[in-house]
């Protein structure tokens, strides 16, 4: 990659995060109670709003008046999934983007089919770990370790691509390299730390923060899905520079976000064109 536009990802990551400190943007979380604390805390460290709000019965009054919607199916109940869709619908009637996280998508029939469901609602940006992209681009069920991936970011590229074109979304695969499609043009960040994984809530609290970064740049839902993925991973960067475990990188990745600057922003994220990361695609 030419030097010059990986200097543009960076300046476009610390606006996209400029933005959200600007704007404050308004983000209805639908997730689940593992990771609620940590996605509230994500948005709140980034500059953002979270509403942790989930009944169907508040929805009508207070989705109209979000900036973005997140959705996330960890811990899935046949009575949330009512409100859920309810939320994703009113979100697009009111031209406000929404993002997905289909959590562990292929465990189980009712699973599969409620992220099948969702996606058909068109959401602007769907995250999750390659086994989860997988099952959702092909409908089907697939080898799980419970929330855990059975695959590399780089077996689910063309799931990727291919979920991307019939849903029309844009999807990002996490992993040791994070890729991010429209179907056409796919990036990757390189951001990140591997003790991220022993951390619970870590991929559900990025899906929440591009949210946040698609809801101050709905027009570019791509560059602001790789933005979030390689900010949120400099702030784990910076974090495990001090933390002595799992524990204490999640409270120092809280704070890290809280404190990026420009500098850290600049010159530390790393966001490349899918050709310059793997010859073989």
């Amino acid at each position: 990659m030419e030097a010059g536009e990986q200097s543009e990802w960076c300046t476009k990551a610390w606006a996209h995060l400029s933005s959200v400190r600007n704007q404050s943007p308004l983000i209805q979380c639908i997730t689940n109670f593992v990771s609620m604390d940590l996605t509230a805390n994500t948005l709140l460290s980034a500059g953002a709003s979270p509403a942790m709000l989930h009944s169907s019965s508040e929805i009508p009054d207070f989705t109209p008046q979000i900036h973005a919607l997140y959705i996330n199916v960890g811990t899935l109940s046949d009575t949330w999934l009512p409100a859920m869709k309810l939320a994703a619908e009113l979100a697009s009637q009111f031209k406000n983007p929404w993002v997905l996280d289909p959590v562990a998508a292929g465990a189980s029939g009712f699973r599969l089919k409620a992220c099948l469901d969702l996606v058909s609602l068109k959401p602007t940006v769907i995250r999750g770990n390659a086994s989860e992209i997988i099952a959702l681009a092909n409908a089907s069920l697939g080898t799980t370790k419970g929330v855990d991936s059975s695959h590399d970011s780089t077996d689910a590229v063309e799931a990727a691509k291919s979920l991307a074109n019939s849903s029309g979304a844009v999807v990002a695969v996490s992993g040791a390299v994070d890729f991010i499609t429209d179907g056409n043009r796919v990036v990757g960040a390189r951001n990140g730390v591997p003790m991220m994984q022993k951390i619970t809530g870590t991929g559900c609290a990025v899906t929440s923060l591009i949210a946040a970064f698609v809801a101050v740049d709905p027009s570019h839902p791509l560059e602001a899905t790789a933005s979030a993925m390689a900010v949120f991973g400099v702030a784990a960067e910076i974090a495990m520079e001090m933390a002595r475990g799992p524990a204490s990188l999640r409270m120092h990745l809280i704070d890290s976000l809280h404190g990026l600057d420009q500098t850290a922003v600049i010159s530390r994220v790393k966001i490349t064109s899918l050709y310059e990361i793997q010859g073989k695609f």
